[in-house]
């Protein structure tokens, strides 16, 4: 069995950490246990005059086994309680349970930060008020001292490991992050090893603050997949196509900071105000502890105010009534969690085990365990045994999707349910690039309603669409050459007004092209390129196209500088019509479907965040160009879409007519204004219409995507 041990490592801090903290309460109150032992004798007489004893370890080790016992308790209801539920049902709870996480072990860093210096003390004035109770109230004393950070520690593990995209590398990083602890804290009590602790706790929490963002960003992702938040398709980045996640660098940074290359725009601004946020508090709260450090006391003092304090304070009825009873305390403190764990699992509501099938995916073969099928709802737990992420679909005989698993990581499983019908059924699995196909089950049985199948488009259905688009884009293509030829006749007579109109009705006519996402390549690069990366930036001779001319026209250059830049512009133009059928622009019918998504998503990320601007501040006509052409391509393969979700086209087209309305609200004496003159409530009104269709749109390339084989 491998172990991916990028995964093991976030763990494997954790466990470091969090074991150092509980180990070092345990080090302290044996250490005040020892020191009380050590300074009773036989010659010690009590309150009631029989002579003191010295005081025994043994209710410190009963306390810390409830402790145990408590948390190991805790991770049992978790694992089984999520077991127990729907696939959206353990996405919502493990999304709940991932922000719990991290608002605790946050609040445990900042507390640690806070009250490290006055730890030990405190829980030595606790050591010795139960000692002069019992040795009972001493295991109940080292049994909360220590059970809190049990339970932190392992909510805070099974969280990181449900991020994971493993399950055996998590538990190995946290066992050998525990066994360290340990021998480090015997180490540290025998007085072997000497560490600042201090300063190891604190540079050690920046690493779990690192870690703890990217667990509350993988909870969020989970939140919004089982519908509780909004934006699951409003994508910030998807670097899948670019990026193998199975590649030994992306595994490290997917290992230790949870991020991967595909996220939402919430997980990303959470992810990143998290830390914006958390890391400078934390080390605030470092400078303001140090200031407001108190003065060191002498050691007589000290062990006599923790005496003083001891003895202070009339004990509580049930303080008395657990005070000698050691034994029996520690009894129910590891009886009763095992007995409540116990009895939540065998309440917990679980589907018949004939209903829950059994599947394997490996490096050569897909779905094996699964060969007989009934009609109704089934669950399979599906495990991945090979070496590569992948994803797994289940297929009805016409190649329709009805179930699917994204991303099932090596080692995981993963559940998926869905309602059969009668018919035929198989599984298919594109690990690491590599495609392939179970076996086909035949299921029988009597007819029931059955999941909704999406079925994949074919490269002959998109075909067509893509030619319409083709006939379109020419036609804007031929109306951009006539607004160059005007805009060079503007700027060759020095008038510049009706240069910047032109200019803005050749850049509209471009966007209304759709080429976003360098969609075009290097011929639409030429056209509507930018400055950046460039050695001379906007003065390089490599700024050309349209953005090069805006430049010219907003920052006051000469007619003579600028007519080769118009120039140059209608000749790259040309060589975009002349290729507009090639694979290198619209000639791939793959890429329709993804040109529907992303036309908006350019706008977006191009035009209204001010990165391709030079001047003339014109991101709202840009952005209503495109949404002309977001509507047109929808169009084009509306076709297709309607049969695999039939409301989708209208609720775009919609959206659209919100978004259009709002751009349009823009506009001042119907001229269109730079963004900086717009008025905030319209700007935001923008930006929510804008946001709203982009959710919408994201599910269209999923819907139309290309099987792998194909």
């Amino acid at each position: 069995m491998s172990v991916q041990w990028a995964d093991a490592v976030p763990n494997l801090l954790i466990g470091l950490r969090e074991g150092l903290e509980a180990g070092l309460v345990v080090s302290i109150l044996l250490a005040a246990v020892g020191k009380l032992s050590a300074g009773a004798t036989d010659a010690d007489v009590g309150e009631g005059g029989e002579p003191k004893r010295p005081v025994s370890s043994t209710p410190v080790w009963l306390g810390v086994l409830g402790a145990v016992m408590l948390a190991g308790s805790f991770a049992a209801v978790l694992t089984y309680s999520t077991d127990a539920l729907s696939s959206r049902a353990q996405q919502a709870v493990g999304g709940v349970l991932s922000v719990l996480a991290v608002g605790l072990v946050t609040g445990m860093v900042f507390w640690m930060r806070r009250t490290a210096r006055t730890l030990s003390s405190h829980l030595r004035g606790d050591v010795a008020r139960a000692v002069s109770l019992g040795a009972g109230a001493l295991t109940i004393t080292a049994f909360l001292a220590v059970s809190r950070e049990g339970l932190e520690t392992t909510l805070f593990i099974w969280t990181a490991a449900k991020a994971s995209t493993s399950t055996v590398a998590p538990l190995v990083g946290t066992a050998i992050g525990l066994a360290a602890a340990v021998v480090v804290c015997w180490l540290l009590y025998q007085r072997a090893v000497r560490l600042n602790l201090g300063k190891f706790f604190n540079r050690t929490a920046i690493a779990l603050i690192v870690i703890a963002a990217g667990v509350l960003a993988y909870g969020l992702r989970d939140l919004q997949e089982a519908g509780w938040l909004p934006g699951q398709r409003w994508i910030a980045f998807d670097a899948t196509a670019h990026v193998d996640p199975n590649s030994w660098w992306m595994s490290i940074i997917t290992g230790v900071t949870q991020l991967t290359s595909k996220m939402t725009v919430l997980q990303s601004v959470a992810w990143i105000a998290y830390l914006a946020v958390v890391i400078p508090a934390f080390v605030a709260a470092g400078r303001a502890a140090a200031s407001a450090a108190p003065p060191a006391q002498p050691a007589a003092s000290a062990a006599g105010a923790s005496t003083s304090a001891a003895g202070r304070g009339k004990a509580r009825r049930w303080e008395r009534l657990v005070a000698s009873r050691a034994w029996p305390i520690a009894g129910v403190l590891v009886i009763v969690p095992a007995l409540v764990a116990g009895l939540v699992i065998a309440l917990l509501p679980s589907p018949s085990t004939a209903a829950i099938t059994a599947v394997n995916v490996t490096g050569t073969g897909c779905g094996q365990g699964w060969a007989v099928g009934h009609t109704g709802t089934q669950t399979f737990t599906v495990t991945n045994n090979s070496s590569k992420s992948g994803e797994i679909t289940l297929l009805d005989s016409s190649g329709a999707i009805v179930a699917e698993v994204e991303t099932l990581g090596p080692r995981t499983t993963a559940t998926m349910s869905a309602s059969l019908g009668p018919g035929q059924y198989s599984f298919a699995c594109l690990m690491g690039g590599v495609s392939l196909h179970g076996a086909p089950v035949q299921v029988s049985g009597q007819g029931q309603s059955a999941t909704m199948a999406v079925k994949r488009v074919t490269v002959a259905e998109l075909t067509g669409p893509n030619n319409a688009y083709q006939t379109y884009a020419s036609g804007i293509l031929a109306r951009l050459a006539g607004d160059v030829a005007t805009l060079r006749a503007a700027v060759a007579s020095d008038d510049w007004a009706k240069a910047k109109i032109g200019w803005l009705a050749a850049q509209m006519d471009w966007e209304r092209v759709g080429a976003s996402y360098n969609s075009f390549g290097d011929a639409g690069q030429a056209v509507d390129g930018l400055a950046d990366g460039l050695p001379a930036g906007v003065n390089d001779p490599g700024f050309i196209g349209l953005h090069r001319v805006e430049y010219g026209l907003y920052h006051a250059q000469s007619a003579a500088s600028l007519l080769p830049a118009v120039d140059r512009l209608a000749n790259d133009v040309a060589t975009v019509r002349a290729k507009l059928s090639s694979t290198d622009e619209a000639g791939d019918p793959t890429n329709l479907p993804l040109r529907v998504h992303e036309i908006l998503e350019d706008a977006l990320r191009d035009h209204l965040s001010g990165i391709d601007d030079q001047g003339s501040g014109m991101a709202y006509p840009a952005t209503y160009a495109d949404s002309q052409v977001t509507r047109t391509v929808l169009g084009e393969v509306s076709g297709l879409l309607n049969a695999r979700m039939p409301r989708l086209v209208p609720t775009i087209n919609a959206q659209l007519d919100t978004l259009q309305a709002a751009l349009l609200a823009t506009q001042s004496a119907g001229q269109w204004q730079p963004v900086s003159a717009v008025p905030l409530a319209a700007r935001q009104r923008v930006n929510a219409a804008l946001g709203t269709v982009l959710e919408s749109l994201s599910a269209e390339p999923t819907l139309l995507e290309i099987p792998p084989t194909q």
